[in-house]
């Protein structure tokens, strides 16, 4: 007959599996949470941003202001497009 197996241990295999599957449920849950994600990503990209205006801040203004006249250009050129061009139509 084999030997029953011993309870200290099986109450350790026990409490080892529910360690893991916490760890497993905070991990899970911890992708799952955007907003706190979200807001970690933001943080991580303005600490970014700060730390590259203050090793060079020409560099990060001209490249704002660039973004800056890109988008407005942008817009421009789309409301350009979505006005009805006059007096340029067949005539009938």
């Amino acid at each position: 007959m084999s030997a029953s197996p011993d309870p200290d241990q099986i109450k350790a295999e026990i409490d080892a599996t529910r360690e893991q599957l916490a760890r497993t449920v905070d991990e899970l849950s911890a992708r799952l949470d955007v907003p706190a994600r979200t807001k970690e990503r933001a943080a991580r990209v303005r600490d970014t941003a700060v730390e590259t205006y203050r090793e060079s801040p020409p560099i990060v203004i001209g490249g704002t202001l660039a973004l800056v006249a890109l988008v407005l250009g942008l817009v421009v050129l789309r409301r350009k497009r979505a006005t009805p061009q006059r007096g340029r139509g067949r005539k009938r």
